[in-house]
């Protein structure tokens, strides 16, 4: 009986190790199987930049293989017409209205994600992902007052990115440094940098009071400290070791998400490869200058299809097109004079960087808001072109269905199966942001609530949606928003009011001062 009772023991315990084994092996080759995810967001790309989306004065043939290839929304959204709320709301999944912190940043901002707060990094962490940003922040970092000599937190690594690689800001706002997992890029420890939003710092240079170093002129909201002959927002001394040369940014960033994916390509990977273009300033690499025939603008626009080809490239050779879903997107509309005189407005042309629609950056018309949005997955999304109405916020809920995560949140809708093109069931409605000012989308219909201040910002030259009455447009039949229904609509303008408090609520919101920066 001991002989087999032995023998029983043995084989159960073979059989249990067998299993668990095989469990661990099975669990091993579903994370290898799931998708790796790639979200490339651009910055101030407007609906009408891409040949997929109508342009004919500038040639996108990267992007336009990619939008043609997968499913190309012509109704897709950022949450705001401006690049911090977007950012923050692409990652939460929160509509950036509901965060006060969620406006334009200074390069000293604090971090404006609570650190204990689910975003799409950390739902993914918790599904086996490995997760990464290459690219703009312009969420904020440390606590305030940040000494940029020491590891900056929190930051990205501390919302759920594994490794980060970022520029604090923006291209035209100081501090002028690399970041990688919270410490500034060589970053030499006998020359220190200091940073100041309010006053400079003896002795150094500004484009306000130095316009013989300027390389670049500035036209409006960009005279402050001098680097690379370019004058930027805010002050900066130190730190010359570490300044970036703004013609070398996206060589720079391509090269790290390159490296990234060929690191990580044995696990499953989300990358968010934030763009700098065509953000001012613009600075394409002298192999790019004179590429479009408009200018820097139109040159770095060139310049990022260019990039987004070889990343492309990089995960074909790696063999990962198959099995990774690419979503592009823009972190609001366009402006062509953003405070440099770069000829941007003068080589303009024939194109208009806002499409068919109305408005632009800053503007609660739709050319704010609705950009160009598409997805790709080789093999998995076919062809094809959607109607239905989706905004970025719609990304957490949906990326989480696709890795069988339950986390959502109350703004996110779950749209996967119109993400990949199984279905054409959108949202029904939305609130849309610019400059703390919101407004509603409904159906075929926008509405916009009055708001004191200029109509126009003549800096920039674009509408911003500032009205003393309510505007009512029917976008199916008024796409350009020319003929304003308020008044011959009443029934429908009170529906879209009631809807839009519903969610938003009654409280009339302050206005905060429009900043062109």
């Amino acid at each position: 009986m001991k002989y087999s009772f032995y023998h029983f023991a043995i084989c159960c315990l073979l059989i249990f190790t067998s299993c668990k084994e095989e469990k661990k092996a099975i669990e091993k080759v579903e994370e290898s199987t799931k998708p790796n995810i790639v979200i490339i967001y651009a910055d101030d790309l407007g609906y009408g930049e891409m040949g997929a989306y109508g342009a004919t004065e500038i040639k996108t043939p990267n992007l336009d293989k990619l939008a043609n290839g997968g499913m190309r929304f012509t109704q897709g959204y950022a949450s705001s017409a401006t690049c911090t709320p977007s950012r923050y709301a692409l990652l939460t999944g929160v509509y950036p209205w509901r965060n006060e912190s969620a406006k334009i940043l200074p390069g000293t901002a604090p971090l404006i994600i609570d650190v204990t707060q689910p975003t799409i990094p950390k739902m993914l962490q918790k599904q086996g992902y490995y997760t990464g940003i290459v690219g703009k922040w312009h969420l904020g970092l440390g606590s305030g007052n940040v000494n940029w000599n020491e590891r900056i937190a929190p930051g990205p690594n501390e919302v759920g990115f594994d490794y980060s690689h970022i520029l604090a800001a923006t291209q035209d706002r100081v501090p002028t440094v690399y970041i990688e997992n919270g410490n500034v890029v060589n970053l030499d420890p006998n020359d220190p940098i200091e940073v100041n939003y309010k006053e400079n710092f003896d002795g150094e240079p500004t484009g306000l009071d130095n316009p013989e170093l300027l390389k670049m002129k500035w036209h409006h909201g960009h005279n402050n400290s001098i680097v690379n002959g370019i004058p930027r927002i805010g002050f900066m001394k130190g730190g010359e070791a570490a300044k970036w040369v703004d013609e070398d940014m996206a060589d720079y960033f391509l090269a790290d998400a390159q490296k990234y994916v060929k690191k990580h390509k044995s696990e499953p990977f989300f990358l968010y490869y934030a763009l700098q273009q065509p953000h001012v300033p613009r600075t394409p690499n002298k192999r790019f200058v004179g590429s479009s025939g408009m200018g820097p603008r139109g040159d770095v626009i060139v310049e990022a299809d260019w990039m987004v080809g070889e990343f492309i490239k990089t995960l074909e050779t790696e063999g990962l097109l198959e099995n990774t879903l690419i979503v592009f997107s823009s972190d609001n509309g366009p402006v062509v004079n953003d405070g440099y005189y770069d000829d941007s407005v003068e080589k303009l042309g024939n194109h208009k960087p806002a499409g068919v629609l109305r408005g632009g950056k800053y503007s609660l018309f739709e050319a704010g808001t609705r950009v160009p949005f598409f997805t790709y997955w080789k093999g998995k999304i076919n062809p094809g072109v959607s109607d239905a109405m989706v905004s970025q916020i719609d990304l957490f809920s949906s990326l989480a269905a696709l890795t069988g995560s339950k986390e959502s949140t109350d703004d996110s809708q779950e749209l996967l199966d119109l993400f990949l093109g199984k279905s054409n069931k959108g949202r029904e409605e939305m609130v849309i942001e610019a400059t703390s000012r919101t407004a509603f989308r409904k159906g075929d219909w926008a509405m916009i609530p009055p708001y004191k201040g200029p109509a126009i910002i003549k800096t920039v030259n674009i509408e911003v949606g500032n009205d003393s009455d309510y505007q009512l447009y029917n976008l199916k039949d008024d796409i350009a928003q020319e003929n304003n229904l308020a008044k011959s609509n009443p029934e429908k303008l009170q529906e879209l009011i009631a809807a839009y408090q519903s969610i938003r609520g009654t409280k009339n919101t302050e206005v905060e001062q429009l900043e062109l920066k």
